[in-house]
């Protein structure tokens, strides 16, 4: 056979037929194609052993076609040999037919360029050198003709199509049409599905060299997992091309995965698919102005970007953004609009009317509280005015505090009266006959009243019914009448309930026959005098004066008033300040019933720069509507508002449905247009703009199972009622809104919704600008101080790299203002080490050399270097040398003085100050510090004393719905409703509620301060932490990462080591800052306990790492005994791979055990690869891009961006290296580590050297857990309880902890030593006491379970000076002390034989 042909499968590399059918073809040869661009086909020439059999070539030219998107393939063999019958074998997916001849079946280019380089195609030129062999000559001809056909194809197809799938996994195109997810069953075999990926989570086996695939895809009827596992490389394109967001088509099997019992989806196709997106066609764009956020507590979802995001997709020309109460969202919102959408800043907030919702003169009508009022009440046959009648009417005239007249009428209802309302009023049918009709009755009373004020209990009742005779029968009625429901809640705060027999019972007046209207009436009146009195002793002497002078004292009311909704929006800066300070009232001083109530009193105040609409159904104006008010009280409602508001009327679906009392608030839908044309008549007869809105709690309509889950959490009888309250396009309102007619409804949809946007500026939720507070002097002391340290240190002229840095650093900061950051830092940090507490440096801060010389951290960043403490001199070059490089002074050999022949001190850790501030120094300085949490609270108080009271504030937090607790909705959810699914539908269900806000909170260390010239509502508004109205804390309203950059936010945590090192300094006396940081025996023990007195124990492992921060942890010990540290250096890059996301697991801990790479040479911490790609040549703005963008994960989610590798391989950057970048989620900073490793070789010291006080403080202050009653048992009875708690599969969280101090309990017995009894005279309260001679700890009565920190400190307190001769004593003697707690004391037996009772037995 010739060998100057190419082999079938080289030229068609991206067929992959079944096995079968793959051995009879390998062996053909391909001598020539040619292809016809128009008809998309291609002609072989094949070269076979013997001639195929015809139906072979037929399945071959339809697979080759599919594989490649063509219309045909004709494959034409030479070989004249007659060939056997060969048995075709079957296609191994039946779901994938070949295609027809004719069938239109578009490329796959994406694919078929990956699969096959493009080579030039060759020109008609001279023949080839001799030097190519007569087979390159033809593959190369062979080759550029298929790759310029197959290309020239691709394009002109994918230009005519727009969209072309590319197939990720599989060998065959799917055909069939995808069915519904929610309709998959077990027994279904092979399906088709298409949806979008929701969750990746594939698995590596590199024990196995094989990779357990499993991605969630859903199409929203319901979820399904798809699984595989898959050997070698085989599930690679899987693993490199599905990511979260993609749409895809899958044909696989569906199967059952017997470890959860779950339904997944086994794949034999991979396909991207195109996905129809929801766009606004409309010429003129509507704008929302009514949206919520996840930031609406528990009751909506889209994410505050999504939401914009949409909007700008959509070419709406503005947003509003609306959170029931709070304005949390907004600076996320503003982000994500800027420059594209106009984000309307705004809140639909808690309302209550204060002001004249319920005013107890209406009218106009004057005279002087004395004259003649008519008091008069009705008895009806219901509460509806619209569908009820009126019974009886009765009145008395009151004048001058006496009852002149008297009115009495029954009315014929002309119906038989209800039980109840018998009962009730003790009328019956028969009192009833031939009484007046209801024109007659009304139009009696009106002629007894005689133009008169009138007055009764729950007016609006009594004049509604009136009103209404007075509409039906064209009786003029224009009343001045005076409430005395609300006369009584404003006059008699005391009471709770305001009923008219309540409140007369209170005022002492006589019994009377309540709900009868001739009755009712004179107590009415009588009532009136006492409260005419009161009125009078306020200054109010008429009628139209009693309003005002209600008002001045008038409150939120003990009454239960729901609060209603109302939307403001901030027009201007102005308006946002104003909108602070509302929304902080409303937190701070009118927190009630879980609702922070905005008063429309203080709204009214504040009301500059503000806009208000009127909100959904639950606001004032459609709820007056909806409870009949009449027309005039419907215009003065709406003349308030700024702008109206009416909604789709699915969204007030459930007024058809019963409510709790089985009554429905609309009758029909019908009635609810009518209601929302109401709104828009007063709209026109006022001028306002009535604007049609969506009131969106979620942007597409399938999200709605979400919040399902999430009123279902809330204990909602109605959660799974349809409430479509999703984002609609302008066509969707528009549609909603067509029975207004075409013209109206453009105009509430599209005109007036961006005639309201208009007049909103496009106002900035927070200032630009750094807005530091001031501290006198602070840029002149912290220039005096980082020179005097640099001085003290370096001498009086600085070494060149010294001054270099300082001046790198400090203009800048002085420059930005930064220094009032520092020294306010300095001041706290100062105060701290005054009384006696080391802080530990915290995030990046260590970066600076400034933070350093100025005394904020005790991280050096300048390199590796010696200096003298007597004569200064100072040794930058040595730890440069190449013959010995050091990563930090600590590991520098000791070495003298050349000048004076002093010591050296050994210092510098080589950190650059761009990790800090950022390239060039603009980034604001974010300060962590570690306090002690003994201290803590001082230095928070030392906060206010620098800066004052009201300019300081406790950082708040915003507390969202876990994944774990979203969990736990959706499965209960779903348990409530017998609905079994699928892991991937739980998975989906858990997602999209997962984020949602459910309280608020406070950061445990973090403190923001404005400046002393202005106040927090330039900034935000301020809260009590969760909701809490009791609390004396207030906090910030938005989390103050959103803050960073425009306020000083100091974060003073409260952590255990500095606690730890002044109690083993109080013990021992050694000054833990005079500790070297290289002290062989301490170094020891990260690799081996043996200074410990003990090697290879088997509970403890080989390293003698046990307590000591950074290094405890089993993994972090394992990581210990792969790396073997000598090096202070090297324990600082263990802690940088710790804390880092995918930086040591099958990253840095793979190269260091194959040997590609040292522990050195590796990235731990952030700051390694700036330093690293700038050393091997790299540009440093470039160094320090990559740096950033690899230790915020963004390369491992979206790649380098381009030219970075292309820069790291000219500059000789391994290749292993830029796999690891790329592999990174998140990287510690290296000055946090060094800070953490420094605090953690301290307290390693302790326990080498001073092993006691180490054990004392270790089991005072970071122990948890604690129990006396296993730790001072021996070291079998610990190690038996360890065993205990490791052999349960589930430990409980506190068995968790045990097992941690028990294990460091069992190392204190193996290094001999023990504890002595707890005793009630010897035992401190919370303190382990050490007794070096014996060689032991007596440990404290909190070590005693269950006996509580109150008691032990009652009972160290109460004892002092005093000996107890019985158990009652002791009792009677510690109020914090109980039967329980002395009966715990004896059992771990503090008592001793203490007996029980005082009493002496004769007996």
């Amino acid at each position: 056979m010739p060998e100057k042909n190419l082999p079938f499968f080289e030229m068609f590399a991206l067929y992959t037929p079944d096995a079968a059918l793959a051995a009879q073809v390998k062996e053909w040869l391909v001598t020539g194609a040619v292809m016809d661009r128009k008809a998309r086909t291609i002609e072989v020439q094949l070269l076979c052993p013997a001639t195929p059999d015809p139906a072979l070539l037929a399945r071959l030219s339809g697979e080759v076609a599919q594989a490649y998107g063509l219309a045909g393939v004709v494959f034409q063999p030479a070989s004249p040999q007659p060939v056997e019958d060969v048995p075709i074998p079957p296609p191994d997916d039946s779901d994938v037919p070949p295609p027809p001849a004719d069938e239109d079946v578009p490329p796959e280019p994406e694919t078929l360029v990956e699969a096959v380089p493009v080579a030039q195609a060759p020109s008609p030129e001279p023949e080839p050198s001799p030097a190519l062999s007569e087979q390159q000559r033809l593959f190369q001809q062979t080759e550029a003709l298929r790759q310029k056909a197959m290309k020239e194809a691709m394009q002109a197809h994918a230009k005519e199509r727009g969209f072309s799938s590319k197939r990720i996994y599989g060998t065959h195109k799917i055909r069939k049409v995808p069915v519904p997810m929610n309709t998959l069953e077990l027994d279904m075999g092979i399906v088709t599905v298409e949806g979008d990926v929701f969750a990746v989570e594939h698995r590596e086996l590199k024990k196995r060299n094989a990779w357990v695939i499993s991605f969630d895809v859903t199409d929203c009827t319901s979820s399904i997992r798809v699984s595989k596992f898959m050997p070698g490389d085989e599930g690679m394109p899987i693993v490199n091309g599905v990511k979260p967001g993609m749409h895809l088509k899958i044909a696989g099997r569906l199967n059952l995965n017997r470890f959860d019992n779950d339904m997944v989806l086994e794949p034999l196709t991979i396909e991207t698919a195109e996905k129809q997106i929801k766009q606004d066609n409309a010429p003129e764009k509507r704008v929302e102005l009514h949206l919520h956020t996840r930031m609406s507590a528990m009751d909506a979802l889209p994410d505050t970007k999504d939401a914009v995001k949409r909007a700008i997709a959509w070419g709406h020309p503005a947003i509003a953004i609306t959170d029931h109460g709070v304005a949390q969202s907004f600076p996320d919102a503003w982000s994500a609009g800027k420059g594209k959408c106009k984000v309307l800043l705004g809140t639909e907030a808690y309302y209550i009317n204060d002001v004249d919702e319920r005013l107890t003169v209406r009218g106009s009508l004057d005279q002087d509280l004395d004259e003649a009022i008519v008091c008069f009440d009705l008895e009806t046959t219901g509460l509806d005015k619209e569908t009820e009648v009126i019974t009886e009417i009765g009145a008395v005239v009151l004048e001058h505090g006496e009852v002149k007249e008297r009115f009495q009428t029954f009315v014929d209802p002309k119906r038989p009266l209800a039980p109840n309302i018998i009962q009730l009023t003790g009328i019956t049918d028969e009192m009833l006959v031939g009484a007046p009709s209801q024109e007659e009755a009304i139009r009696a009373f009106l002629d007894f009243v005689d133009g008169r004020p009138l007055a009764a209990h729950n007016a609006e009742f009594d004049i509604g019914f009136i009103r209404k005779g007075c509409q039906t029968y064209g009786i003029p009625f224009e009343p001045t009448y005076l409430d005395t429901l609300p006369l009584a809640q404003n006059l008699l705060p005391e009471l709770t309930k305001f009923k008219l027999d309540i409140v007369c019972q209170h005022l002492h007046l006589p019994d009377f026959n309540h709900h009868r209207a001739s009755d009712d009436a004179a107590m009415v009146g009588y009532m009136l005098v006492p409260f005419t009195q009161m009125l009078r002793d306020r200054g109010v002497q008429t009628l139209q004066q009693v309003n005002a002078g209600l008002a001045k004292t008038s409150s939120l009311g003990k009454a239960k008033r729901m609060p209603k909704h109302l939307i403001v929006l901030a027009k201007n800066k102005v308006g946002l300040r104003n909108l602070y300070k509302l929304i902080s009232l409303a937190n701070l001083n009118h927190f009630h019933r879980n609702f922070p109530i905005m008063p429309k009193s203080e709204i009214n105040e504040n009301r500059e720069g503000l806009i208000l609409g009127s909100a959904c159904e639950a606001g004032e104006l459609y709820q007056a509507i909806i409870r009949g008010k009449d027309w005039g009280e419907l215009k003065r409602i709406a003349s308030w508002y700024d702008y109206l508001e009416i909604q789709p009327l699915a969204n007030n679906g459930f007024m058809l449905r019963p409510n709790k009392k089985g009554k429905f608030i609309a009758k029909s839908w019908d009635q609810i247009k009518e209601w929302n044309k109401m709104v828009v008549r007063l709209g026109e007869e006022l001028g306002k703009p009535v604007c049609a809105t969506g009131d969106v709690h979620f942007l597409d309509p399938e999200d709605e199972i979400y919040r399902h889950v999430l009123l279902d959490s809330k204990g909602f009888a109605d959660a799974d009622a349809p409430t479509p309250l999703y984002f609609r396009t302008t066509e969707e309102m528009l549609e909603e809104f067509s029975y207004l007619g075409k013209r109206k409804a453009y105009e509430v949809v599209v005109t007036n919704t961006n005639l309201v946007a208009s007049w909103c500026e496009e106002v900035k939720p927070l200032p630009d600008g750094l807005f530091a507070p001031k501290l006198e002097n602070s840029a002149e002391e912290l220039y005096s101080l980082v020179w005097g340290k640099a001085h003290e240190l370096y001498g009086e002229d600085p070494p060149q790299i010294v001054k270099d840095r300082i001046e790198l650093e400090l203009p800048g900061i002085i420059e930005r203002k930064y220094d009032v950051i520092y020294m306010s830092a300095q001041k706290l940090v100062q105060n701290s080490l005054e009384h006696g507490y080391l802080v530990g440096s915290r995030g990046s801060v260590g970066s600076s050399l400034v933070a350093f010389m100025s005394g904020i951290t005790e991280v050096n960043s300048l390199p590796a270097h010696y200096r003298c403490p007597k004569c200064k001199h100072s040794d930058f070059d040595y730890a440069q040398d190449p013959a010995h490089p050091y990563g930090c002074g600590a590991d520098m050999p000791d070495m003298n003085c050349p000048v004076c022949g002093t010591p050296y001190v050994k210092d510098g850790f080589n950190i650059p100050f761009e990790t800090f501030l950022g390239y060039g120094g603009k980034k604001v300085p974010d300060i962590d510090l570690n306090f002690s949490g003994e201290y803590q609270a001082k230095a928070h108080q030392y906060t206010f004393e620098l800066f004052g009271e009201n300019h300081v504030f406790k950082a708040g937090t915003i507390g969202t719905v876990a994944e774990k607790t979203a969990y736990g909705y959706v499965k209960k959810y779903l348990a409530a409703r017998g609905i079994q699914t699928t892991k991937a539908e739980e998975n989906r269900l858990t997602l999209g509620c997962t984020g949602v806000r459910r309280t608020t909170g406070q950061h445990p260390g973090g403190m923001v301060v404005i400046p002393q010239d202005r106040e927090i509502y330039d900034f935000c508004p301020v809260q009590h932490p969760a909701d809490d109205p009791g609390s004396d804390i207030i906090t910030t309203h938005f989390d103050y990462h959103k803050m960073e950059d425009n306020l000083l936010k100091l974060d003073m945590l409260g952590h255990d080591d500095p606690t730890m090192i002044r109690m083993m300094e109080d013990l021992t006396g050694v000054n833990a800052r005079e500790i070297p940081l290289d002290d062989q025996d301490t170094m020891t023990i990260f690799t081996n306990s043996a200074p410990l007195g003990f090697e290879n124990d088997p509970v403890l492992g080989p390293t003698g790492a046990v307590a000591v921060p950074e290094f405890n942890t089993k993994f972090t010990r394992q990581m210990l005994c792969d790396t073997q540290p000598k090096r202070f250096n090297t324990l600082v890059r263990l802690s940088g791979f710790s804390h880092g996301t995918d930086v040591w697991l099958g990253n840095a801990r793979d190269l260091i055990v194959s040997g590609t790479a040292t522990v050195d040479s590796t990235v731990g911490c952030r700051d390694d690869i700036m330093l690293y790609l700038m050393e091997q040549g790299v540009e440093p703005k470039m160094a320090f891009d990559i740096m950033e963008a690899v230790r915020k994960g963004k390369v491992k989610k979206g790649g380098f961006q381009d030219g970075w590798e292309d820069a790291m391989h000219k500059a000789n950057v391994p290749d292993w290296y830029i796999e690891s970048l790329a592999k990174i989620g998140y990287l510690f900073p290296k000055a946090h580590a060094v800070a953490y490793v420094m605090m953690a070789f301290r307290i390693a010291w302790f326990k080498v050297h001073r092993p006691l006080a180490f054990y004392a403080a270790y089991f005072s202050i970071r122990a948890k857990a604690l129990d006396a009653n296993c730790m001072c048992r021996g070291m079998d009875v610990c190690q038996r309880k360890m065993k205990e708690i490791e052999s349960k599969e589930k430990p409980a969280d506190v068995e968790e902890k045990m097992l941690i101090t028990l294990e460091v309990c069992y190392e204190f017995y193996l290094r001999g030593f023990s504890f002595e009894p707890i005793d009630l005279y010897e035992s401190d309260a919370t303190k382990f006491l050490m007794n070096e001679e014996r060689k032991s700890l007596r440990p404290p009565f909190s070590a005693i379970p269950g006996l509580g920190e109150a008691a032990a400190l009652s009972l160290a307190e109460n004892r002092t000076g005093r000996t107890f001769i019985s158990q009652e004593e002791l009792i009677a003697a510690c109020p914090g002390l109980s039967k329980s707690t002395v009966e715990m004391l004896r059992q771990a037996g503090a008592l001793g034989t203490l007996p029980e009772t005082s009493q002496i037995s004769l007996f």
